[in-house]
């Protein structure tokens, strides 16, 4: 049951490495935003998937390289949490932040 759980989460990093690709063409938008809060909006979603596209590639260099390697494996767990951390922060930071916009707004 366990190589089916981490079968499944190889195969949802995977597609979300692809997703955030996407995003992040998506977002590559060559026109300047003329209001500054849709700019830190759109640099916040930058981040999310940047910070999300750095787990997948840790994620996946992980699982690759030989147990024996434990200070490379080490790192790249690190590596994965702190950009799991990263991702997380960025996207609690994005309804905060619209909120703050509504506040000044008002």
């Amino acid at each position: 049951m366990h190589s089916v759980n981490l079968v499944c989460h190889e195969f949802v990093v995977a597609v979300s490495f692809v997703a955030c690709i996407a995003g992040l063409l998506l977002l590559c938008d060559r026109k300047q935003e003329k209001n500054e809060w849709e700019e830190t909006e759109r640099i916040l979603l930058r981040m999310s998937f940047t910070y999300w596209l750095v787990y997948c590639v840790a994620f996946s260099i992980e699982k690759v390289i030989l147990p024996e390697w434990s200070a490379v494996v080490m790192s790249l767990r690190i590596t994965t949490a702190l950009s799991y951390l990263l991702t997380f922060s960025c996207i609690l930071s994005l309804p905060l932040h619209k909120f703050a916009v509504h506040e000044v707004e008002e």
